[in-house]
């Protein structure tokens, strides 16, 4: 089940109550299945597009360049995306076909039986075993997306025998489905997944990430527990898709619990599927659960996992003057400082270091100092400038344990709001630090009372 992550709440609006996915399937759709599935549309006069592993059934009228015709082959390329992350070998399974229906007219799919009564009312999407249906969104973007969401509940469905909590059932979904092409319209290898996507522009409509954010305003950011306490009927909302989205990528992609995700998918896909997760070896709950906040917190197209990994280990006290060295690639970074509450300490920067490019063709590398630079800002800050953070597990403004910038800049003082290690890291959005280079220097010395 899949419903359009968008801006707009008059749109969001229309997009309740969509179907969802149903009927493990124990074994994978055969293409004898497909075969007849195309006959079928095609005595009723409906378009049918067919690659090696999808038989796609329309009614949308031919329109030149409005990649309609892509799909199959789009379809065969995430196949082997998805075999890939499941460690299946996709020569293993030659013979499967999933048979989907992108609708403009429901009523001409029910009269041609392709369309049974069954199936309940979807507004974007449903899948039920190998065969799945689409309303035909107006967005190409969007359209792919759909298309490769309800394409992995049909491929976890039948090669996996999916029966997983929704949290993963739609998470993974998400997950698999966000891509973007590269390459001119016809060619091969076009298919890039892209779990972060990298801009807005490759995900139209989705608005998973700005759906987070604006959880996060208004203090509705769920944590880790939340998601995954995810009840099916909770789908129904735009945010739980998002929620799902976001808990999925960062236990695929984050370094600290990537290893046991990925060995929980390798197991039965069952409703026991959380259950192991969390009681898997070395399984580390509060920091899973510190993670996926720090994650959330700063969410952004791009984000590095990877670059954004924070060492959430205790330091040692300020007795005196300490040397810190503030990289220029990497998000939070653990100042091995441990501070106590209401305590007060001078710091002051020095060094200069590169902080991305200018854009093509000048492409002239921006070096900063600790007050960074004018010439871009992020969230409300010069890039390059010198962040002072702490972890605060009940913020003043409410919602979600977060980072809490404490002091920025080259020089001054500051008051620890809380007891804990002291990080420190340069303003910069998470997706851009891989051309960072250098670092900057500081002290940190306690104020003289």
């Amino acid at each position: 089940m899949l419903r359009v992550f968008v801006l707009s709440t008059a749109m969001a609006a229309t997009m309740a109550g969509c179907g969802g996915t149903a009927g493990a399937e124990p074994a994978a759709a055969s293409d004898d299945g497909a075969a007849a599935f195309a006959a079928r549309a095609r005595r009723a006069g409906l378009r049918v597009l067919e690659g090696e592993h999808l038989a796609l059934a329309t009614d949308r009228p031919l329109r030149a360049g409005d990649g309609v015709d892509d799909l199959p082959a789009i379809f065969d390329e995430a196949f082997a995306i998805w075999c890939r992350h499941y460690g299946l070998d996709p020569a293993d399974h030659d013979g499967w076909r999933a048979c989907g229906c992108l609708i403009v007219d429901r009523e001409r799919f029910r009269a041609a039986g392709l369309l049974p009564d069954g199936i309940p009312d979807f507004v974007a999407g449903h899948c039920h075993g190998d065969r799945f249906w689409m309303a035909d969104p107006s967005n190409p973007a969007y359209r792919r997306h759909l298309l490769l969401h309800e394409g992995v509940h049909a491929f976890t469905l039948t090669l996996r025998g999916l029966a997983a909590p929704s949290w993963y059932t739609e998470g993974i979904a998400e997950f698999l489905a966000t891509h973007r092409l590269d390459g001119p319209p016809g060619a091969t290898d076009r298919l890039r997944h892209t779990p972060v996507p990298a801009k807005a522009d490759d995900v139209e409509q989705l608005g998973r990430i700005e759906r987070i954010r604006a959880l996060g305003r208004d203090g509705r950011a769920p944590g880790l527990d939340d998601v995954l306490a995810t009840a099916p009927a909770d789908h129904r909302d735009l945010s739980a898709y998002a929620a799902s989205w976001a808990a999925v990528t960062m236990l695929a992609l984050h370094p600290a619990t990537a290893e046991a995700f990925a060995a929980a998918e390798r197991g039965p896909l069952d409703a026991a599927f959380t259950r192991r997760l969390i009681g898997s070896p070395g399984w580390d709950a509060p920091r899973a659960a510190r993670d996926f906040d720090a994650f959330t917190a700063d969410l952004d197209y791009g984000y590095d996992l990877a670059r954004m990994q924070i060492d959430w280990s205790s330091g040692g006290p300020l007795g005196a003057t300490r040397d810190i060295r503030v990289e220029s690639d990497r998000g939070w970074q653990n100042t091995g400082i441990e501070l106590a509450a209401g305590a007060r300490s001078i710091w002051r920067a020095a060094g200069r270091c590169t902080i991305g490019r200018l854009p093509p063709p000048d492409a002239t590398r921006l070096e900063t100092e600790a007050d960074g630079i004018s010439l871009e800002w992020y969230r409300g800050r010069p890039v390059g400038r010198l962040l002072l953070a702490q972890w605060v597990e009940r913020p003043a403004g409410g919602g979600r344990p977060r980072f809490v910038v404490v002091a920025e800049g080259a020089a001054g003082e500051f008051e620890a709001p809380a007891s804990g290690p002291l990080y420190a890291r340069l303003n910069d959005a998470p997706g851009a630090l891989a051309d960072n280079e250098g670092h900057l220097s500081a002290t940190i010395a306690p104020a003289r009372p």
